[in-house]
C-alpha cells in the first residue's frame, strides 16, 4: 500500500495539524509497513536549526521512513492576510511541482492546509489512478470568514466552490466529529455515505499526567501559581480575547497566572492588548517541544478551549484531547453542539461556560482544596481518556480509506484496482486475516 498526503504543515512543524499528521504517517510505516509520501512545506512554528536552508523549489528528506517531498513556499510570519496568502499560494506552486515525483500511490489523502491544496492532491489522484481522501481539518469559506485584515466576497465564493468540488469529487470524505460530519452533509451536500467521523486523538504514552512541580514549571516561575493555560495555535478561531479580559478582571488574585502558550495571528495584537492594559498576570510562551509538552500541560491547574461563536463543526479543537489525557480540567468556552462540549457533558472534571454560577463555584473550591483534591480531579479526567480509547479517539484509527475500495461503475471506464483498506486502530498490532472491518 502506499499513501501520499498532502499538507503544508507537517514536522518540523510544531502546529497540531502538522503534529498529528507525523504521527499518523509515522505509526503507518512502522506498524503496518505502509509507503508513505508526505507533500509539505517549509516549518513556520521550529527551532531555525530545524527549518534548514531552502536550496530548490521541492527537495527530498527521510524522517522516521516517511519520504517528505519539501514544497518550499514562503514561511513569512503569518500575521497579516498578504503574508498568510504568499505562504499559502507559494506552497501551493511548489505541491503541484512535487506531485510529480511521488510516483504512483494507490491513495491520496489531502488535508485542508491551505484549503486549495485539495485541487493539486484530486489532480495527482486522476492522474496516476490513485482514491482520493478528502481530510477535513477546517471547512472553508467558513473559516476563512473569521480574517479580521481580508474580507472578499469573490474570494470567499471561489473557495466555495472548491470546497463543494473536492467533497462532491472524493472517493472518501473524514471528517473530525459529528457536527462536522453534519455540516458537510446538510449545508454542503457531500454524500453521506462517503463521510466518516474519525475523532482526533492524544498519544497517551507521552502525554500523561505529572507533578505540576516540575523543570518546566520552575523555569517559567508557575510551580506556585494558580495557571490557566491555553496552549496551541493562537489564532482567530480561538476568542482568545475573553483570556485577556479574564485577567483583566481578576487583578486582585494574587496567586492567578494565565499562560498562553504558542504562536498564530492573534499572539502580537494579544500581547499589545496586555501590555496596553499593564497586565503582569499574563504570560506568553512559544510552542514546545513535543518532549516537553508532558511537562507544560502539567504546569497548568486548568485549560481553557475557546471558539467563537457560530464556528464550531467547522474547526474541531484538536487540544482537548491532549488535555484530558494530562489529566487536567478544562472549561469548554464553545457551542454546546461543538465536540468538547460534548466530551465535557460525560466528563466530571470539565465546566462548560455558561453553566450555573454554583456549579462553576464547585470547580473553584476543588481547585483551592489542596493537592489531594486535584489529583483526584485530574485521574477522574485521565479516567475519561481511557473510556474515550475504546471508542478510539486515542490513537488516529487507519480508517479514513474505509470507502476506497472501488469507485462507482458509472464513473469509470474500467474497474479500478481493489484496494484494502481495514479499520482497526493504529497502535493495535494488525489481524492475520482480513477483518470483517475492512474492504477489498
Amino acid at each position: 500500500m502506499k499513501i501520499c498526503f498532502f499538507n503544508r504543515s507537517y514536522w518540523p512543524d510544531q502546529a497540531a495539524t502538522g503534529q498529528l499528521l507525523a504521527e499518523l504517517a509515522e505509526d503507518l510505516v512502522s506498524r503496518y509497513h505502509t509507503d508513505v509520501t508526505v507533500v509539505a512545506g517549509r516549518a513556520l512554528n521550529a527551532s531555525r536549526a530545524e527549518t534548514g536552508t531552502r536550496r530548490t523549489l521541492v527537495s527530498r528528506e527521510q524522517h522516521r521512513g516517511v519520504d517528505i517531498r519539501r514544497a518550499n513556499g514562503t514561511t513569512l510570519r503569518p500575521g497579516r492576510f498578504v503574508a498568510r496568502a504568499s505562504n499559502y499560494v507559494s506552497y501551493f506552486g511548489a505541491a503541484t511541482a512535487a506531485s510529480f515525483g511521488v510516483g504512483r500511490p494507490d491513495v491520496v489523502v489531502s488535508l485542508t492546509d491551505p484549503p486549495i491544496v485539495g485541487l493539486t492532491a484530486l489532480w495527482t489522484a486522476r492522474r496516476t489512478g490513485a482514491r482520493f481522501v478528502f481530510l477535513c481539518e477546517d471547512i472553508f469559506p467558513e473559516v476563512a470568514t473569521l480574517l479580521e485584515d481580508f474580507q472578499n466576497r469573490a474570494v470567499n465564493a471561489a473557495l466555495d466552490r472548491i470546497n463543494r468540488h473536492l467533497l462532491r469529487s472524493a472517493d472518501g470524505i473524514v471528517a473530525l466529529g459529528d457536527r462536522m460530519r453534519r455540516r458537510l452533509v446538510e449545508e454542503k451536500g457531500a454524500d453521506p455515505a462517503r463521510v466518516h467521523v474519525i475523532h482526533n486523538w492524544a498519544d497517551c504514552d507521552a502525554i500523561v499526567p505529572g507533578p505540576k512541580d516540575n523543570a518546566f514549571s520552575r523555569e517559567h516561575g508557575l510551580a506556585d501559581r494558580f495557571v490557566l493555560m491555553h496552549s496551541g495555535n493562537v489564532g482567530l478561531s480561538q476568542n482568545l480575547d475573553v483570556l485577556i479580559e479574564a485577567a483583566d478582571r481578576l487583578r486582585s488574585k494574587e496567586r492567578l497566572t494565565v499562560a498562553i502558550i504558542g504562536d498564530g495571528s492573534k499572539r502580537r495584537p494579544l500581547e499589545a492588548m496586555t501590555a496596553a492594559r499593564g497586565l503582569t498576570n499574563v504570560r506568553f510562551l512559544p510552542y514546545q517541544p513535543k518532549a516537553l509538552l508532558h511537562d507544560s500541560f502539567a504546569a497548568a491547574d486548568a485549560f481553557l478551549v475557546s471558539l467563537k461563536a457560530g464556528i464550531e463543526g467547522f474547526i474541531v479543537p484538536s487540544k482537548v484531547y491532549g488535555i484530558l489525557a494530562a489529566g487536567r480540567p478544562y472549561i469548554a468556552a464553545t457551542d454546546p453542539a461543538s465536540e468538547p462540549a460534548q466530551i465535557a457533558r460525560n466528563a466530571p472534571s470539565v465546566v462548560l461556560a455558561g453553566t450555573p454560577r454554583k456549579d462553576r463555584e464547585v470547580l473553584v473550591h476543588r481547585n483551592r482544596r489542596g493537592n489531594g483534591v486535584r489529583l483526584a480531579v485530574r485521574n477522574s479526567v485521565h479516567d475519561a481518556v481511557d473510556e474515550i480509547d475504546h471508542a478510539d479517539l486515542r490513537h488516529k484509527p487507519a480508517a479514513f480509506g474505509i470507502e476506497l475500495h472501488e469507485l462507482a461503475a458509472a464513473h469509470r471506464d474500467q474497474k479500478p484496482r481493489s484496494v484494502l483498506w481495514c479499520s482497526w486502530p493504529i497502535g493495535h498490532p494488525a489481524p492475520d486475516r482480513t477483518p470483517s472491518g475492512c474492504l477489498a
